[in-house]
């Protein structure tokens, strides 16, 4: 992945960190922000990034992340104690949704929005 690329994705974890809540997953804690968050995460990267979106199966269903420039980016790894067994199965935005709702996506997507326009100069 291209350096410029890896940079702007760190700056966007660290935005999510700050933009998930219980509105964007009935599943989140302060102690595991991430936890719940991959299907609308998975679908806002999207929105930011492009790429694919793929799942894995996990013990608790489905695990939606993305692939970038054929890089594996899980930007919610860290609801797990233990890191999944990856099958990267190619998935897509209506399959993700299926983990979601339009209301966790317009509320995850519209926070990162405004956290960028309030806080960067340019876009991410």
């Amino acid at each position: 992945m291209a350096a410029h690329v890896e940079q702007s994705i760190h700056e966007f974890l660290n935005i999510l960190y700050k933009c998930w809540s219980i509105n964007s997953s009935s599943k989140w804690t302060q102690d595991n922000p991430a936890n719940g968050q991959c299907g609308v995460t998975s679908l806002v990267v999207n929105d930011f990034f492009g790429g694919d979106i793929l799942k894995t199966i996990t013990p608790k269903g489905w695990h939606f992340y993305n692939k970038i420039e054929n890089d594996r980016l899980d930007l919610t790894r860290s609801q797990f104690s233990k890191e999944p067994i990856y099958l990267d199965i190619l998935s897509s935005r209506e399959d993700a949704f299926l983990d979601t709702n339009l209301e966790q996506y317009y509320y995850l997507r519209n926070s990162v929005n405004q956290y960028i326009n309030e806080h960067y100069k340019t876009a991410i």
